[in-house]
């Protein structure tokens, strides 16, 4: 048996962490079995479906480099298989013809609230032997209805949760097909996975409750019954669902905030899977050691710590030259250009041990390349007479190092000749000096900093704001 399985999003909304994980878990079971990934996009609800975030969950899976065999598949492309298979089943006595208005189911719900009871529909359109069923009533539109038995259970060995068990009187004849002819999402879904040979559906737990009537379905149609795995939920920090307030935003915020795609892959690869104690492996390691047996039954918090510590490791391994052309693209969208990307790289080389996100890179990398200004704050805090001074007898020795010299070495002797010069410790010249050079009054080693600043600058600017 060839290992198909699918991601299959409903684009009524960006790629979220969720499903980005279901995502990458449905890869990684395919690839660890040589099977094939499916990409289906579930756009039926034509309200709520939008061409935009449709493009938002391509782009999340092409920046997470989830590459996928087949697809993407549309649903609202495959109506007329929809409707034959409905036709099918109205043939077959599978499914019925239901002429409850809304207003009719409504009101049966509300009087079975009324005395305590599930609200239900009460299958009074269902066939049975010796039933006679009223004409249909005039201009109503029926919906039709699946024919879900009465009796016995449902059940499935879930390869996440184990064994599930629903007891049929408790599903009701759900809709396949509303009154104006449109396919319901469990019918759907059914078909779907039928026709494209789907041998194992993993998604998240909060369809554990559509999979007893899916099941149904599969079983009236005659067909092979897929695995089942369902994920367990992603609760934030605190113990509650993941929401916006967590962080649980598009999937393409987080490339937006500064993180690289191999740091989002390999946290949330961690987030209720683990193979022993390893914290951080490689793509192809994931994909060897992935097993659903090793998934977490139970919900996963979000650490955002983790997170960040994870991008910090991945950035410090980047290199140099993908970061520098990242900055790039990052400053421009500050309005920053940088025409050659080849002058970022030894500031990138400078940062990529201090930062956590590409981000702060970016942060740590715009004043070298702009007109820095230090604030007034900063100014005053740090650039009394004494600093001045010794700024001044450290512009003087730098001035003295020609361009061919301008070495961390010469660089940092003259630091040094400066400290004893001057009679001062080296806070009293590093902060001004940082403050003078970067506008900020912390930095990587300052001989390093005046190397990688250059001659030219670092001279224009103790001259502009050190006198």
């Amino acid at each position: 048996m060839t290992v198909r399985t699918r991601f299959a999003p409903s684009p009524t909304g960006y790629l979220h962490i969720g499903g980005a994980r279901t995502a990458l878990f449905s890869w990684a079971y395919a690839r660890h079995h040589g099977g094939a990934f499916i990409l289906r996009i579930e756009d039926t609800d034509r309200e709520r479906s939008t061409p935009e975030a449709v493009q938002a969950i391509l782009d999340g899976m092409h920046w997470l480099q989830l590459d996928y065999d087949e697809g993407p598949y549309y649903q609202t492309q495959r109506m007329e298989r929809y409707r034959e298979v409905i036709a099918q089943m109205l043939a077959a006595g599978t499914a019925y013809y239901c002429y409850m208005s809304p207003e009719e189911l409504e009101a049966l719900r509300e009087a079975q609230r009324a005395r305590g009871e599930k609200p239900r529909y009460d299958r009074r359109w269902r066939p049975e032997p010796g039933k006679t069923l009223p004409p249909p009533p005039p201009g109503v539109r029926p919906v039709v209805r699946f024919k879900n038995p009465l009796t016995g259970t449902v059940a499935w060995d879930d390869l996440v949760k184990g064994r599930i068990e629903f007891a049929n009187e408790e599903l009701d004849d759900f809709i396949i097909a509303r009154a104006d002819g449109t396919p319901t999402y469990n019918f759907c879904v059914v078909v779907d996975d039928w026709d494209m040979r789907i041998t194992h559906v993993i998604r998240g737990d909060d369809h554990v409750n559509n999979t007893p009537r899916q099941i149904n379905l599969y079983l009236a149609l005659g067909v092979p019954l897929p695995q089942f795995a369902h994920l367990p939920m992603i609760l934030g920090p605190d113990g509650q669902k993941l929401s916006k307030r967590h962080g649980a935003v598009s999937v393409m915020q987080y490339h937006e905030d500064g993180y690289l795609p191999e740091a989002v892959i390999n946290y949330l690869a961690r987030l209720g899977w683990s193979h022993g104690d390893d914290e951080i492996f490689t793509r192809e390691q994931f994909v060897a050691w992935f097993d659903l047996k090793d998934v977490n039954p139970s919900p996963a918090r979000f650490d955002f710590d983790k997170l960040r510590w994870l991008n910090a490791h991945y950035i410090k391994q980047a290199e140099v030259r993908r970061l520098a052309a990242d900055c790039a693209e990052r400053l421009a969208r500050r309005g920053v250009a940088v025409t050659d990307t080849a002058v970022l790289e030894p500031v990138v080389a400078l940062y990529q041990d201090r930062v956590q996100t590409l981000e702060e890179l970016a942060d740590c990398a715009e004043p070298f390349v702009i007109e820095v200004h230090p604030s007034p704050e900063l100014r005053e805090k740090h650039l009394d007479e004494e600093a001045r001074r010794a700024l001044a007898e450290l512009r003087r020795r730098l001035e003295s190092i020609p361009e061919e010299e301008w070495r961390r070495e010469r660089l940092a002797a003259a630091i040094k000749e400066t400290l004893a010069a001057a009679g001062v410790k080296m806070p009293k010249l590093g902060i001004p000096l940082r403050v003078v050079l970067l506008g900020v009054p912390q930095s990587p080693a300052l001989e390093a900093v005046l190397e990688v600043l250059g001659r030219e600058r670092t001279l224009a600017r103790l001259a502009a704001h050190a006198l």
